[in-house]
């Protein structure tokens, strides 16, 4: 099954990513990343809990676990009226509907992009792309994979030098959505994070050391 046809499921885990469409820049200023954001937490978070995140200059990756349907936190009057949704099964609905709500980020912030910077048009590639993310194993994979991604296309040395990922978040005690409990406990404790953040090979084989079984 292709990346894209990768149906979203309750309680599952998805390695979420996509990019500027011609991979152009989705975030130019500061502004821009906190307003993606606010719109992320306005659409996702209702649907999905978030276990790491990153916004790069021309894309952006995350990792989320779909919630189960009695925990979305949307309106599902506005659902029942789209037609789209009618004959489905349970899967296809909820896959429907978090389709449904990442478009309506992605247009949210298409939207403000383009009356600030007066251009017109897609900003982001039409389908977002996701893996199902099965084991624990691959689950802190993806962790590292996204907090390493700064690191991996030049933009600083270390994770922690990066200020648009959650790699900070995770090890501070400051509030946040984030499921930090969570992601600490999958790798054991804090300095287990640190250090598995930070070996050698990892940083220099990222993309082939992600697939690896």
């Amino acid at each position: 099954m292709s990346i894209q046809k990768t149906p979203l499921q309750t309680g599952k885990y998805y390695h979420i990513y996509n990019r500027g469409i011609n991979s152009c820049d989705l975030f130019r200023e500061d502004g821009n990343y906190e307003h993606f954001m606010r719109l992320y937490h306005k659409y996702i978070s209702p649907v999905a809990n978030t276990f790491a995140w990153v916004l790069m200059k021309n894309h952006f990756h995350f990792l989320v676990q779909i919630l189960p349907k009695d925990r979305w936190d949307i309106n599902p009057e506005g659902f029942k009226n789209l037609r789209c949704l009618e004959g489905l099964d349970d899967d296809a609905e909820t896959d429907k509907r978090i389709n449904q709500q990442f478009s309506n980020l992605f247009n949210a912030y298409t939207k403000a992009c383009n009356k600030r910077y007066d251009r017109t048009g897609s900003l982001f590639e039409h389908s977002f792309r996701r893996k199902h993310v099965d084991t624990m194993e691959y689950l802190k994979r993806v962790i590292v994979y996204i907090h390493m991604n700064p690191v991996k296309h030049g933009f600083c040395q270390y994770p922690e030098e990066y200020p648009w990922s959650s790699y900070l978040s995770c090890i501070s005690f400051k509030p946040t959505k984030l499921q930090r409990e969570k992601v600490i406990a999958s790798f054991g404790n804090t300095d287990e994070f640190k250090i598995y953040h930070n070996q050698k090979f990892i940083s220099e084989s990222i993309d082939e050391w992600i697939d690896m079984e």
